[in-house]
């Protein structure tokens, strides 16, 4: 289980120093990702993108309720025995039903990721919102059981340490 923080700096001077003091810090860190002007964008970095964890569960989702949705259609189908499409034959409207529950299941893996909320959603946004107002962002992300180094972080005298949910 890795830890993730992310260090709020109004210098972008202290945090290339931090930066610098992280990578050579032991044991090293599985990711080290500077954001704001001049650095790497908000937008490309995806722990701090909820458009990318958004897309990443509406998959997710869909992998199942897309299966699920055909079945469902299918068995309708032939539980109420409907003649909506009568003229294309027996098997069209069993085939319809089907496809009709596929495409139900796909419209309800993107409206169920839409609703889910992550813990990390409101902390990303206030991080966010200190990147606007021109201030620097230090993704630090341990690997495995490591420990964070808090001390370097402490030292560097950051405006704020935001800890995200370990994953």
């Amino acid at each position: 289980m890795s830890t993730t923080v992310v260090v709020v700096f109004d210098d972008r001077k202290r945090l290339n120093q931090l930066r610098q003091q992280l990578t050579t810090s032991e044991p090293p860190l599985a990711r080290l990702v500077a954001i704001g002007t001049g650095e790497t964008d908000l937008a490309d970095v995806e722990r701090l993108n909820p458009t990318t964890a958004r897309r990443r569960r509406q998959r997710s989702m869909a992998r199942w309720l897309v299966p699920f949705g055909f079945l469902a259609g299918l068995t309708f189908t032939y539980i109420t025995d409907l003649d909506t499409l009568a003229f294309f034959g027996p098997w069209s409207q069993h085939l319809f039903g089907a496809l009709l529950g596929s495409a139900s299941g796909l419209m309800g893996s993107f409206a169920a990721a839409a609703s889910v909320r992550s813990d990390d959603d409101d902390r990303i946004r206030g991080l966010r919102n200190r990147l606007e107002e021109g201030n620097w962002l230090l993704l630090a992300e341990t690997q495995g059981s490591a420990e964070m180094p808090w001390r370097l972080l402490q030292q560097a005298r950051p405006q704020a340490v935001v800890r995200l949910a370990e994953s």
